[in-house]
């Protein structure tokens, strides 16, 4: 049964429908950038080389029928490992399988590496906009957009499902009519059993989602052993990045409001809407609230204040956004961040402990903000500023043949990297690897 596990958690203060504005572009299909020149993206600690992606012929449809270069640490090289149409978030299972999530289809893949091209099958389908996949120990986690499943994991199956929390908002909820702009969810495990998942909110400044219930723009936390889901943190617009720190922690990459105004006017202008806001990468703690959409965060990209939004909080009076606790670290304006990792021990330095983070790329900026794979180092519990780890998705005149999702090291030491936009699953090997 999909059940919803009400909660009894924090007293939502905001119940006002706030609909102007533009929401996200589509979750699962995303469209072209128009021509523009890109944006500059931030250089890693150490060199990067322009290499060309190396493609089996089985695989060269396009956008690889003509050659595609990358920027890459200096000795990597990187490689189309699978064609996955409208690959998002992906997962290594305990028997060295690579999971890969298909919202668009219903369906989640499993890639068993063979040599070369890997075997291709169907683990799990049928089910409502499958995205986000997580792991504890022979446990398999599933993030639909109405509800979050665990499985039990063996043999190369996944068995005996159970509802850990149901009844979540999606199109289909009757309040919502078919209006959510991001219904997409990603799930994490922390290290007690804590199952954490995101609910986006409805659009871009929809303040009534922060009373639905179960609340929207969230991120919610089901305790070990089951229960009632509550919210963790509030103030999510879309934590589409979730992932579980070497300390415990829980972080959030979140995709922050679009056409905001500037503060000092009081309209919204392309040229103050490219610059802000910022993305906020935030480390999460119970209760913790990060403002949306009454306060944005501001600056960067370390330490970010919460400034008042003057299209929702003209006068402070919904929240009062200096009390609010710094945003830890961040992406530029409208980057889009979406899946979250963090990997410790296995690439080489200067990345061999941090954050990965993939970057879908801007859709209303000028000059629009090139898709990546970004890398924040981690030390001593915190993150350090965004290097770019992979980068040359985007072109001189703004268009883009790839846009990557999610990146995740797997058994063999490569990150494996998913792209909605180019259909492909990448290999990047660092060199002897």
């Amino acid at each position: 049964m999909r059940v919803w596990l009400r909660h009894n958690a924090i007293a939502c203060l905001f119940g006002v429908m706030l609909a102007t504005g533009c929401s996200s572009e589509p979750e699962t299909a995303p469209a072209p950038s128009p021509p523009d020149s890109p944006s500059p993206t931030a250089e890693p600690a150490q060199g990067r080389s322009a290499v060309t992606v190396a493609v089996d012929p089985q695989l060269a449809q396009a956008p690889f029928d003509e050659p595609r270069q990358v920027q890459v640490p200096a000795g990597w090289s990187m490689s189309v490992w699978a064609r996955i149409p409208k690959a998002r978030l992906a997962a290594w299972t305990p028997d060295g399988a690579l999971l890969v999530s298909q919202p668009s289809a219903g369906k989640v893949l499993k890639l068993q590496p063979a040599g070369g091209e890997p075997r291709q099958s169907t683990l799990l389908e049928g089910l409502d906009q499958p995205h986000g996949l997580a792991f504890a120990g022979d446990t398999l986690y599933v993030a639909e957009s109405d509800q979050v499943d665990a499985y039990s994991y063996a043999d190369g199956a996944a068995t005996d499902p159970r509802t850990i929390a149901g009844n979540l908002p999606d199109a289909k909820s009757a309040d919502l009519r078919g209006a959510y702009a991001h219904a997409l969810k990603s799930v994490a495990i922390g290290p007690d059993g804590s199952v954490y998942f995101s609910i986006g909110s409805t659009g871009n400044i929809s303040a009534a989602d922060r009373d639905a219930d179960p609340p929207r723009a969230t991120i919610m936390r089901v305790p070990p052993g089951g229960g009632p889901a509550e919210p963790f943190a509030t103030g999510v617009r879309n934590g589409t990045g979730l992932a579980i720190a070497p300390d415990g922690a829980v972080w959030t990459a979140v995709n922050n409001r679009d056409n905001v105004a500037d503060p000092e006017t009081g309209e919204v202008s392309q040229e103050y809407v490219s610059l802000h806001p910022p993305e906020s990468v935030a480390r999460l703690t119970p209760g913790r609230e990060l403002g949306w959409p009454f306060c944005n965060p501001d600056g960067g990209p370390a330490n970010l204040p919460l400034i008042r939004d003057v299209q929702t909080n003209a006068d402070g009076s919904r929240l009062d956004c200096e009390a609010l606790p710094p945003i830890e670290q961040s992406l530029g304006a409208h980057a889009a961040p979406l899946g979250m990792v963090f990997t410790e021990g296995v690439l080489p330095a200067p990345y061999s402990s941090g954050a990965l983070i993939g970057v879908h790329g801007s859709w209303n900026r000028e000059p629009p903000i090139a898709p990546e794979v970004a890398f924040f180092g981690w030390h001593n519990g915190e993150l350090a500023d965004q290097q770019t780890l992979v980068g040359g998705f985007q072109s001189d005149d703004g268009s883009r043949w790839g846009r990557p999702v999610a990146a995740v090291v797997g058994p063999d030491g490569a990150v494996y990297i998913t792209d909605d936009y180019a259909d492909a699953v990448y290999r990047l090997a660092p060199p002897g690897r």
